[in-house]
């Protein structure tokens, strides 16, 4: 378990929690937040600690604020009026009719990243001694706070932040669907638990009221309960007078969280349904998954299908996108099968059927997975698109879908016809619309293309595809990194090394980018800045093994034994059945004459991965040194099966020559001499014809 560095209170009363907190002799506040989400939504607590902060830390430490705008804007969107977007993509910018590409779900973590690093940052200006931030309500947390706090609670340093907690005495709960940072291991794991009990605060004059006034966060039941007793236009005119105070703050993320909730239950419904589709778009757009969920299940409370199918629709499909992309794909059948059910709309039909079938081929398991069902729903999305009456309309839904069957082709293998209907996307794209119309999704065409070229060994074209989408959507990191990959695989480490360094400038953190960068710096003879590269990763993804694996190995290299064996050992805690980290264990251990230790590492390896040829070449290369010769030719003859390495090869024509083989010796040479004429390999095959 980690050292418990923060605090975690559980109390049956926020003012017990206050009342409790001088105890804990803290540094001083920097800000106190809650995170009850009802306040605005996602980001509630991470919004309230930027508001709080960047006004000052655009005096102290500019360069932090310029560095992390990405994630600033997107937790306090109050905040583009004093902090310059730099780094806008098309897909940031697209009109909601043009939107076709939504963000990953860890992009949240990849904020979250970023907003530690950012208070990191404006924590070492102060440079005049630690400080506490103290967050509420957590078990009423967004997700993306959750995630934000659990991140925070592993990376603060308390020597710059010292991190309070407060929850009632249950905690917060697990959030659906996968999750890389979970808050209550967080807690568990980095903090010392404190249980503080107390009576509520005084009961106030007008209790119902006061309900209303806290936006539902009041954690006293009594003011709830005051709040139900009131006939429903009392509650409603509370939620009016309410909601006219705080859109009088104009403040845009109010109206993720306060506002839509006034509004829901307030006077006039038509507005509610409005907030709440304006809430529910920003959420789908910033991959807040989770409250778009909320959102969309709020929303349908309001709505029927027969009385305003657009909203109805609205809030549903883009609840059931959500859910795919939070990894829950199965909850979304059930609400395409009612769609379909209470409406004949062809729009309506032909996004269900689309969506229907990119559950079958992308996003559910392999059990569920079933490509032929989805090459059926996709064609019945193409027909119903290539209905559409506007000319314009009927070729942008129609490449749209057609990019979706492009999809599931490759999924069954067929590259060729996925990149024919990409090639045909694209020319019915440039023949029918304006130059500047849907630039998204003319992007994201190119970027498949270059990915399906790139599969089918066309590097060449695949580079020139990705450059053209990069000269499209120059901010979009992604396609600078999927770039940096199609050059490495031509042999390009200069190239590759450029665009993970431009990937890395223009996203959030996010490890990949620094691996893959890691790995060209080792390339290239950079092994410091590798490790360097290497640590990074592990700081953001503890649970990275190939991490630990390549750093160890570099670490070594540098003759940093001590530190390689750490990373070994942490390795081998995440896969204790790795053959790579069992084999490079077995190194260090021959490096510090532990024959034995090393040769039951390797027996662990090899049975681990029986194919796993680097382990067979050191395994003979040991029995070599040890002067077991029948051993080392088995075991080198089994990794040159394995592997092509002319150093393994080399190394068994050695055995073989000293085993008195020389002419299958002689064979291995000569093959490796027609490859390439290296002079060691020369001077081994005239020994071997001397020993003739």
């Amino acid at each position: 378990m980690a050292e418990h560095r923060h605090h975690w209170i559980r109390a049956t009363h926020r003012s017990a929690a206050d009342a409790a907190r001088p105890g804990l002799e803290l540094p001083p506040v920097l800000a106190t937040v809650s995170a009850h989400r009802r306040l605005r939504g996602p980001y509630t607590a991470a919004g309230s600690v930027l508001r709080a902060v960047v006004p000052d830390a655009l005096e102290r430490c500019p360069d932090a604020v310029a560095r992390h705008d990405v994630e600033i804007l997107s937790a306090a969107p109050e905040l583009r009026r004093t902090v310059q977007a730099t780094r806008e993509t098309l897909t940031s910018l697209a009109i909601p009719k043009e939107r076709t590409r939504f963000y990953s779900r860890l992009r949240t973590l990849r904020l979250s990243h970023g907003l530690v690093e950012f208070l990191t940052a404006y924590a070492r200006s102060l440079d005049d001694g630690p400080r506490t931030l103290v967050v509420e309500d957590l078990q009423h947390a967004d997700p993306t706070d959750q995630e934000f706090v659990a991140v925070l609670l592993r990376r603060a340093d308390p020597a710059l932040i010292t991190v309070v907690a407060v929850t009632d005495t249950a905690g917060p709960t697990a959030v659906d669907g996968p999750t890389e940072a979970p808050l209550p291991a967080a807690l568990a794991a980095h903090c010392a638990a404190l249980d503080v009990d107390g009576p509520p605060p005084a009961l106030p004059a007008d209790p119902a009221r006061a309900w209303v006034d806290s936006d539902g966060t009041a954690d006293d039941p009594r003011l709830a309960e005051a709040y139900r007793a009131l006939p429903a236009e009392q509650r409603a005119a509370l939620h009016d007078r309410r909601q006219q105070e705080l859109a009088a703050l104009d403040q845009e993320s109010l109206a993720l969280g306060a506002l839509t909730w006034h509004a829901q239950y307030g006077s006039d419904r038509p507005a509610a349904v409005t907030a709440l589709r304006r809430a529910l778009d920003t959420c789908i757009d910033l991959g807040f998954y989770h409250a778009t969920v909320e959102l969309g299940e709020r929303g349908l409370t309001l709505v029927e299908p027969a009385d305003d199918l657009d909203a109805w629709w609205a809030f549903t499909t883009k609840m059931t996108t959500s859910f795919a992309a939070l990894g829950l794909p199965e909850r979304s059948l059930p609400f395409y099968t009612e769609a379909r059910a209470v409406t004949t709309h062809p729009v309506v039909h032909m996004q269900a059927a689309y969506a229907t079938s990119m559950l079958y081929t992308r996003h559910f398991d392999a059990t569920q997975r079933d490509h032929l069902l989805a090459r059926g729903w996709i064609n019945q999305a193409i027909a119903l698109a290539e209905q559409m009456p506007d000319p314009k309309e009927r070729v942008a839904r129609a490449v749209f879908n057609r990019n979706g069957l492009a999809l599931i082709e490759m999924h069954q293998g067929n590259l060729a016809g996925a990149l024919t209907l990409l090639d045909e996307c694209l020319a019915k794209l440039d023949e029918t619309l304006a130059p500047d119309e849907h630039a998204l999704h003319r992007s994201v065409l190119r970027h498949n293309r270059a990915q399906v070229t790139g599969q089918l060994g066309m590097h060449a074209e695949s580079i020139a595809d990705f450059t053209e989408v990069i000269t499209l959507d120059p901010n979009y990191a992604e396609y600078h990194f999927d770039r940096g990959l199609a050059h490495r695989s031509l042999g390009r480490p200069v190239e590759a090394l450029a665009d993970f360094e431009q990937a890395v400038r223009l996203s959030p953190p996010f490890p990949e980018a620094y691996y893959n960068r890691a790995d060209v710096r080792s390339e290239l003879g950079d092994l410091e800045g590798a490790v360097a590269d290497f640590g990074y990763v592990l700081e953001l993804d503890p649970a990275f093994p190939d991490a630990h694996l390549n750093r160890a190995g570099l670490l070594l290299a540098l003759g940093e034994a001590e530190a390689a064996w750490q990373d070994v050992r942490d390795g081998l805690e995440l896969t204790p059945d790795s053959a790579e980290l069992l084999c490079l264990k077995a190194q260090l251990h021959l490096d510090a004459d532990n024959i034995e230790q090393a040769l039951e590492a390797l027996g662990r390896a090899l049975a681990a991965d029986p194919d796993y040829a680097p382990g067979w070449a050191l395994r003979g290369a040991l029995g070599y040194e040890r002067g077991d010769l029948p051993a080392a030719v088995a075991d080198l003859g089994r990794a040159a099966e394995l592997s092509p390495d002319p150093e393994i090869r080399f190394n068994l024509a050695v055995a073989l020559r000293e085993s008195g083989r020389t002419d299958a010796a002689l064979e291995l040479l000569d093959a490796l001499l027609a490859e390439d004429d290296d002079p060691d390999v020369r001077a081994e095959r005239e020994l071997c014809l001397n020993s003739r």
